[in-house]
């Protein structure tokens, strides 16, 4: 179906990129042949990282001409297997687009490159006093435009959104090679069908990002994070629900479960402030009126006291509440440290339905014998669902993992829930969508890729069956 990249179409994508931004030899292609799902790999025959919009027009241009399939890549920080060349071919990698054209006080926007770590894109902005609230737990490590591409989310959704929530232009490269631009430093738009909310998501299968304009906020003034420890998690989740109905809505609500906290303890060689408790919230409040921001977290810590939460540990100031977050934000690293080989979905349930789905996962998991470790946003019902082989066979593990992910998703579907809420369906989860989509939506959205890439040259082999 597709064609080999030869020697002349590698001078030819030197001639286009520069012959040090093009890559063949295999010690260079490896990084490229992978993302963050573990023992998922496929090589490119060639990587070409791009360095501008028309840069990335004319590799499309040769790409369709010889019939080559394309697999865009920004960090590599994904956990569908979206970055990974099924196919083989061309990897465009975005990584060498990482400017941040502007910062726009006026009108409270920010221009960037899709190479831009997201992180980087936090201090610039706050530096200014302004604020782009999306957190991904990998934001010093992915890139913006991996987030446009997966439509990333994080702790902070719960308030704030999540990156659709925040992109106001898009400039893009279709498979044809056409440079398109849609929107601009405007918060109303609604001319036409929306066409930066269809590219938000759409895990490079209708186009290329290669430019964003994104909205801001000001910076909020003040912050206080509670770490609430309880001793069973259904009363962790009243409280959650509780605090929603008081009419508070906290920046964060994150969960753990006791597992989870025990992994980073072990990685970290130090002990987690109540690291006996079953279950604990880390709740973020934030504002701009101290007073305001004081009375929410007098009734937030009321509210847990009479759900049963044991004391819990209040930070006030950027270095306390760094050490609170580290525990939460090395979940995943601590994970893999204790199981190498490991599995992760990120199935989203309205929130009051989170202690159903953990008790559903814990049956799972005894059904199986598969260790399985939860923690996520219990303010937007989005959970982190962590299969660790450990010791396991490997024909054990290899067997039991699908039946596991299957059973897995029905329960989520059951309670009102889907599949993936942030990380993507890309290759580990394209057969199981037809449970989460009806046969009308997947055929309608087929005919939607196949308009912007009749070739099917971009990022084959993701999303649908």
């Amino acid at each position: 179906m597709y064609a080999k990249v030869d020697r002349r179409v590698v001078e030819e994508l030197r001639g286009i990129v520069g012959e040090d931004r093009v890559l063949v030899e295999e010690e260079a292609l490896e990084p490229y042949s992978h993302d963050e799902v573990v023992g998922l790999r496929a090589f490119p025959e060639v990587v070409v990282r791009a360095g501008s919009a028309a840069q990335v027009a004319r590799v499309f241009q040769l790409a369709q001409r010889e019939r080559i399939p394309v697999t865009p890549r920004g960090a590599g920080y994904g956990l569908s297997g979206g970055a990974v060349p099924a196919c083989g071919g061309i990897v465009l990698s975005l990584e060498k687009m990482d400017r941040i054209l502007e910062i726009d006080r006026k009108n409270l926007m920010v221009t960037v490159e899709p190479g831009v770590i997201t992180g980087n894109i936090h201090r610039a902005v706050e530096a200014e006093g302004l604020f782009y609230p999306p957190d991904p737990a990998s934001l010093d490590s992915c890139t913006i435009g991996g987030n446009i591409a997966e439509g990333a989310g994080g702790p902070r959704a719960v308030k704030y959104g999540v990156t659709k929530d925040y992109v106001c232009g898009l400039e893009a490269v279709l498979p044809s090679g056409e440079i398109v631009r849609a929107g601009g430093k405007l918060v109303k738009n609604v001319t036409g069908y929306n066409f930066i909310q269809l590219l938000i998501g759409s895990e490079g299968t209708l186009a290329v990002v290669t430019e964003i304009i994104l909205r801001l906020i000001p910076l909020p003034k003040v912050q206080i994070d509670l770490l609430v420890p309880f001793d069973d998690f259904q009363a962790a989740a009243d409280t959650v629900s509780d605090i929603i109905a008081h009419r508070i809505l906290p920046t964060a609500i994150e969960f753990m479960e006791r597992d989870s906290i025990r992994a980073v303890e072990r990685l970290l060689e130090k002990e987690a402030p109540f690291h006996d408790a079953a279950a604990h919230l880390l709740i973020q409040l934030d504002g701009n009126v101290p007073e305001a921001v004081d009375a929410e977290y007098e009734i937030v810590s009321e509210l847990c006291l009479e759900h049963g939460a044991q004391d819990g540990f209040v930070a006030r100031d950027r270095p306390t509440r760094d050490r609170l977050w580290e525990f939460r934000r090395k979940i995943i690293e601590a994970l893999k440290h204790e199981s190498p080989v490991n599995h992760m979905e990120d199935v989203v349930v309205p929130r009051a339905e989170i202690p159903a789905l953990l008790q559903g996962i814990r049956a799972i998991s005894a059904e199986h014998g598969i260790r399985i470790v939860s923690f996520g946003h219990a303010g937007d019902g989005n959970v982190h669902v962590n299969l660790l082989k450990d010791r396991l066979p490997a024909e054990f593990w290899a067997a039991a993992v699908p039946p596991v992910q299957e059973k897995l998703y029905r329960l989520a579907l059951s309670l009102g829930g889907t599949i993936t809420g942030e990380h993507g369906i890309g290759s580990v989860r394209r057969k199981y969508i037809p449970l989460a989509l009806d046969t009308a939506q997947i055929e309608l959205q087929r005919g939607i890729r196949d308009l912007f890439d009749p070739g099917r040259i971009l990022n084959p082999g993701k999303i649908f069956p």
